[in-house]
């Protein structure tokens, strides 16, 4: 009676006959062999078959992106052209990366031939074909990332664009209110009621807060506002019980409390006549008040830093604790109280100072050449480094007695 061998699973028949190939397959490339490289022709054409699809694509991407940067286009179309050639570039780039990068990294310099692709089994085929299906889906989202990037950006641009064009609109919208409210303004300066004076006075100066462009153009436009509508009386023996109108004294209040940082160019009050004006603590840096009449003004406290006070009448006028650092003062300043402020530096060359009232003053450095110093009162002024020579209704003893002087002082 014959033994009855026991049958095997076809999977095992299957993985033996498998694996019997696949020792065949290699004893064969091992023994032949190894592929020669193709000729030149066979590489010629290959090269020609990627030209007939390469060329026209980088053809069409130059072209895109050279037509995106055509201004005559609309915007619109500038950025579809843009990201055309953005894709073009990407799927090229992908394709690059996938192919010939691909095998130069696995150290493959020339594609399999179809020998070497028929030795392959149906696992290693199964394989391939799997990893190029899991390859075009990763290019696949990297070409879907790449375009949401291209239409985000194009997105933010175009609001970027709309926020601009907002702003321009709005910047626009601005200046000719600003215009609007500057027209109105100086025509009320003209007017023949004084309260309609005092409305463009006071909408100048808001103007200029909310326009620092305009600042400049205002305060000139008050200057000479105070210039010109300056009360003159009949009588100049009465000139003394005149002071300035209510428009006028409302333009140098506002002149006085003006930002002076935002000065252009010194504020002209030449030749104004602003007795008994008052202008405590104002700011009249640099201001040009060239024979200008303040006298019997308050200028208490006001900063008259680098002021053109040459020819000004500053008779009676009260500059206690005043800033006259720098300042030309060769006009009259007879009975002036100058007590307490500085003079530093000041040019008072000639100057008309008899009764002065220069009590504490801060004269350091100043040129009080050639002054009249008559009756005037130097208790306690300071002194050190003014030069004193050749003054006037004061001698040299006098001056020691009461104010402070040192070696730099010249007599």
């Amino acid at each position: 009676m014959r033994t009855r061998q026991p049958r095997l699973p076809s999977r095992q028949v299957i993985a033996v006959a498998t694996t019997a190939r696949a020792r065949r397959v290699t004893r064969a490339a091992q023994a032949a062999p190894p592929p020669a490289p193709p000729p030149p022709e066979r590489r010629a054409r290959r090269w020609a078959r990627r030209a007939l699809w390469l060329v026209p694509l980088l053809a069409a991407i130059a072209g895109a992106a050279a037509a995106a940067t055509d201004e005559s286009i609309p915007d619109w179309g500038r950025w579809t052209l843009a990201g055309a050639a953005l894709a073009g570039a990407a799927v090229l780039g992908i394709a690059v990366l996938l192919g010939p990068a691909a095998r130069r990294l696995a150290g493959e310099h020339q594609p399999l031939t179809r020998a070497e692709l028929g030795q392959l089994t149906a696992a290693e085929r199964v394989e391939a074909v799997n990893a190029a299906r899991h390859t075009l889906i990763q290019a696949a989202t990297g070409l879907v990332v790449i375009g949401g990037v291209v239409f985000t950006a194009q997105g933010l641009w175009y609001t970027a664009q709309s926020l601009d064009a907002s702003q321009r609109a709005q910047r626009t919208a601005e200046q000719g209110q600003i215009a609007d409210r500057y027209t109105k303004a100086v025509e009320q300066l003209g007017a023949a009621t004084m309260n309609v004076r005092l409305g463009g006075i006071y909408a100048l100066e808001r103007l200029a807060q909310d326009s620092p462009r305009d600042h400049q153009t205002v305060y000139d436009v008050l200057a000479a506002f105070v210039r010109e509508r300056d009360r003159k009386p009949v009588d100049e023996k009465i000139q003394s019980s005149f002071t300035p109108a209510a428009d006028t004294q409302a333009a140098l209040t506002v002149i006085g409390r003006r930002n002076g940082t935002r000065d252009l160019s010194p504020l002209d009050l030449s030749r104004s006549r602003l007795h008994g004006a008052f202008l405590d603590r104002a700011d009249l840096r640099r201001a040009n008040l060239f024979h200008a009449d303040l006298s019997s003004a308050d200028l208490n406290g006001a900063d008259l830093t680098g002021a053109d006070v040459n020819g000004t009448n500053l008779e009676d006028a009260d500059l206690t604790g005043a800033n006259l650092t720098r300042a030309i003062v060769h006009g009259n300043l007879k009975g002036a109280h100058l007590d307490n402020a500085n003079l530093t530096r000041a040019d008072l060359r000639g100057g008309y100072l008899p009764e002065a009232d220069l009590t504490g003053a801060d004269l350091t450095g100043a040129d009080l050449s050639e002054a009249d110093l008559t009756g005037a009162d130097l208790t306690g002024a300071r002194l050190h480094g003014a030069n004193l020579r050749s003054v006037r209704g004061i001698t040299e003893s006098e001056i020691r007695k009461v104010a402070r002087v040192d070696a730099a002082t010249r007599f």
